[in-house]
């Protein structure tokens, strides 16, 4: 307001007026203008000084051309956009060894930006509390909400599907905070993707269309194709403990709906893309999405991520003894188990989900060595 006041001390007409301070986020009605030259709004506010209107010119109109948002005005939603980008291009740069964990830690930047600028603009105070009183940083300013308050709140707008990814998130980026970690790109890369169409998805429904980042992030190509080994490994990536652990226990907790969720883990299988016509041969591979028609007419699937499958002790058992072991049985196997001391995380045999504990694959295929090699109860 102080701004237009010493606008209208200079004899800038009011369409002049308007331009300066109309954008996509913000229109200035030209009545507005009119009332504050008239005083019939805001007469205890004093004109801007001269410098102070210099150098409000001197900086407009201070936007992001691709968009129109202000870089001061609209600086939550700026910032929401411009960390998802880091984000996306950290995962894709080549030779960074931890992807994974820099997309996620810039990611939830990225998400509590949205929601603060949705807050905001909804009229939600999202300022820590504590007796009534705005909570300080030891630099003295107001500390606001981290992303986990954001989700939880009662106005929070995102669907549950999108909040259940970002807990998971959130929980992996506890889990990797100061400590070093085997790569787990692959591991999370459907969690990964599902993060950035729900961002992109949110911030449309949110804010509007025009602030999509389809334009701004292209497709990632990727140059190279896989063998059965490379499969496996990435499938059965060799996770730390801890990390694959949260993950079970994370997972565990939902349901089979949340867990099919696209919102949740957004996953598609890549084939080749074969045409009989050479002009139409320049597509290098298709999406196809589990479920849809195109996908059960796909005969071989490159690369599936699947979560690791567990079993039940007598799962086990009942398998080894039809792979040609009918004598070995469940004290059999509980001898074997604690001779290896398998039931230990470090081991990556299984994993204790609530009460119960369950085996993975590899535990299977370890049990199966080891009666080959002659194995027999002490």
């Amino acid at each position: 307001m102080a701004i237009v006041k010493a606008m209208l001390v200079r004899k800038y007409v009011p369409q002049d007026i308007q331009a300066y301070f109309s954008r996509p986020t913000r229109s200035i009605n030209h009545a507005r203008i009119s009332e504050i030259r008239d005083e019939a709004k805001h007469r205890a506010i004093k004109p801007a000084t001269d410098d102070e209107l210099d150098a409000f010119l001197a900086a407009w109109p201070n936007i992001d051309p691709g968009t129109g948002l202000h870089l001061q005005g609209d600086e939550l939603l700026v910032k929401a956009r411009e960390a998802m980008i880091a984000a996306v291009h950290t995962f894709n740069s080549a030779g960074l060894h931890f992807r994974a964990e820099l997309f996620i830690v810039t990611c939830v930047i990225a998400w509590t930006y949205l929601l603060h600028a949705y807050y905001k603009r909804e009229g939600v105070d999202y300022r820590h509390k504590r007796g009534g009183q705005v909570e300080k940083t030891p630099s003295g300013a107001d500390k606001y909400w981290e992303l986990g308050q954001c989700l939880a709140h009662g106005d929070c707008p995102l669907e549950k599907g999108v909040i259940v990814n970002l807990n998971f998130l959130t929980e992996i980026r506890h889990e990797i905070e100061h400590r070093s970690t085997n790569r787990i790109d692959d591991a999370l890369s459907a969690k990964l993707q599902a993060c950035c169409i729900n961002f992109n998805d949110a911030i449309k429904t949110l804010f509007g269309k025009e602030f999509a980042l389809e334009k701004r992030l292209p497709i990632a190509l990727q140059f190279v194709t896989f063998d059965g080994a490379q499969r496996a490994s990435l499938i059965g990536a060799d996770l730390p403990p801890n990390l694959a652990t949260a993950m079970d226990n994370f997972h565990g907790g939902l349901t089979e709906e949340e867990l099919n969720d696209p919102k949740f883990r957004y996953r598609v299988a890549f084939v080749p893309k074969v045409s009989g016509k050479p002009s139409k041969a320049d597509l290098a591979v298709e999406f196809v999405k589990p479920g849809s028609p195109e996908a059960e007419a796909v005969e071989r699937v490159l690369l599936k991520e699947t979560e690791r499958p567990k079993h039940l002790p007598s799962e086990i058992v009942a398998r080894v003894q039809a792979a040609g072991y009918p004598e070995f049985s469940m004290y059999d196997h509980t001898q074997l188990a604690r001779q290896l001391d398998a039931r230990n995380p470090g081991k990556g045999y299984g994993v204790k989900v609530a009460k119960a504990w369950y085996w993975y694959e590899s535990w299977f295929e370890k049990v199966i060595e080891k009666l080959a090699e002659g194995w027999s109860r002490p």
